[in-house]
């Protein structure tokens, strides 16, 4: 297999894969059209056996995996999928919280897709729940998306769920009879056309009932309503970015363009909203660092590092020149256990450079300073993506698995107030970053807290929920598609 640097995955990728041509980071094969190489021919049976995706899974693990120490024997004739039979093998590194299911299975086309369209069919909307009243919010919402469109918002409850109206189900009833995965059995396919009957509460306690229909909607990175914004603190003037995923290619020129209005209106102290956001493409992170990263151009801002029979290959990536950049003063970083991977990438490597000017606001974030290579079996449309990399800092720094909070200089516990909209400066977490920017003392997170244990999942969504939050948490189905992945708790 001939590495190549392709970046994927909530997950934080740099992808190790068999990319045909070769690739870069400021091109990665994946994002430009469907995978690269020539199309293999329709495989037999027996190619793409069980046992032959095994025997091809094996021959990743035993190469490239970076924990080799913490690879586990398993009979492959003991299972019936592929994921099971790559969770046994990696276990012992998720008994350590090295690999908490992140080395997986999944689909070629489908992964590809996801990039190259940027967008994915659904609501729009992300629904977490409470874990103790066994309640679902929406967390989050597209714009461009009918869930949004028919009145699901930031802060709404559902409280029920139907094909019809003559059958809808509460969320209690649905907790009570299946836990969680009965919850997102309810809401359908996420298919395009599917129709499901909500009844939910909004923010303000209007109680509507509405048919809604799934279909293909933009998973625009930067939101047109609050995604960039200038924030007012007394006479100073803060940069308010609200990033919900590294995963569209386009979120770089996004990105650009919020920071071209920063430098505008000359704002150097920046809160950079990161609380869903569970990673992405790493060229993107790259292209974020690089819009920090006025005068310094040339000097490290991460480095990735494989296991020692790899060390060839580890790679360092330099802050490049970036037109709108600008050299922010004190930067505030947003997260809850819902960040990871990419997000944490950024908060990580501006420590050598901020140090006591950075802050982690909000919850601890997940944990995650590994990333996943990608090797593709592509006669049967299987990629392995198995841990394969370390990311550190300029300074080495790297050893972050139960999450930021026990490496950032500064941090500041604040709720995730979903009373109030992204961009309002009266928000929990927003008010809590205004104030390390002013100077104005917080209370500090405890790290450790929110990435380490389940915290009252189902036993069905503890099989495969990799992000924990404080009070409330993704809905995840058990095998989540990769948009979900991507962005949990994404229906």
């Amino acid at each position: 297999m001939k590495p190549c640097r392709v970046a994927l995955s909530l997950l934080l990728s740099v992808s190790l894969v068999a990319c045909g041509g070769g690739g870069s980071s400021s091109s990665p094969p994946l994002a430009g059209g469907g995978g690269g190489g020539t199309p293999s021919p329709t495989p037999t049976s027996s190619a793409c056996s069980l046992r032959a995706q095994q025997d091809f899974a094996d021959s990743v693990l035993n190469e490239w995996y970076l924990f080799p120490d913490l690879l586990a024997p398993a009979n492959p004739a003991s299972f019936s999928n592929l994921d099971d039979y790559l969770d046994a093998r990696v276990a012992p590194a998720r008994a350590q919280n090295r690999d908490r299911f992140f080395t997986f299975a999944t689909s070629i086309a489908e992964e590809n897709a996801l990039i190259n369209s940027g967008s994915s069919a659904g609501f729009g909307v992300r629904f977490f729940y409470d874990t103790d009243a066994r309640r679902v919010f929406v967390q989050e919402a597209y714009e461009n998306a009918s869930g949004f469109a028919a009145g699901l918002d930031r802060g709404t409850e559902v409280t029920a769920v139907g094909t019809s109206s003559a059958n809808l189900q509460s969320v209690t009833s649905l907790f009570a009879s299946g836990g969680a995965q009965a919850v997102v059995n309810a809401f359908g396919p996420p298919t395009a056309g599917t129709t499901r009957v909500l009844r939910f509460t909004q923010p303000g306690g209007a109680v509507v009932e509405r048919s809604i229909t799934k279909t293909e909607y933009p998973l625009d990175p930067i939101s047109d309503r609050y995604g960039a914004i200038i924030l007012n603190d007394g006479p100073k003037r803060v940069g308010y970015l609200n990033l919900r995923t590294f995963i569209i290619a386009d979120a770089a020129n996004q990105l650009r363009a919020a920071f071209g209005q920063f430098a505008a209106q000359g704002v150097t102290e920046i809160i950079i909203d990161l609380r869903y956001n569970g990673g992405g493409l790493v060229d993107v992170a790259d292209v974020m660092g690089d819009l920090m990263g006025s005068g310094r151009v040339g000097q490290v801002w991460s480095r990735e590092v494989l296991r020692a029979s790899k060390s060839a290959q580890n790679s360092t990536r330099t802050f490049r020149t970036e037109p709108n950049a600008i050299a922010p003063s004190k930067v505030a970083i947003i997260t809850t256990g819902a960040s990871a991977s990419a997000s944490e990438l950024v908060a990580n490597s501006l420590i050598p450079y901020l140090g006591s000017n950075l802050a982690l606001v909000g919850s601890n974030s997940f944990g995650k300073p590994v990333g996943q290579a990608g090797f593709d079996l592509a006669a049967c449309d299987l990629r392995v993506r198995a841990v394969a990399f370390q990311t550190v800092n300029a300074n080495g720094q790297g050893d972050y698995f139960t999450g930021l909070a026990s490496v950032v200089p500064n941090t500041c516990r604040a709720a995730d107030d979903t009373t109030r909209p992204f961009g309002d400066p009266r928000e929990a977490s927003i008010a809590a970053a205004l104030d390390f920017l002013g100077g104005r003392a917080c209370t500090p997170i405890t790290a450790g807290g929110t990435a380490s244990s389940p915290g009252g999942l189902d036993e069905s969504q503890s099989e495969r929920q990799d992000f924990r939050l404080p009070e409330r948490q993704p809905l995840q189905p058990l095998r989540p598609t990769p948009a979900q992945r991507e962005l949990p708790g994404l229906f």
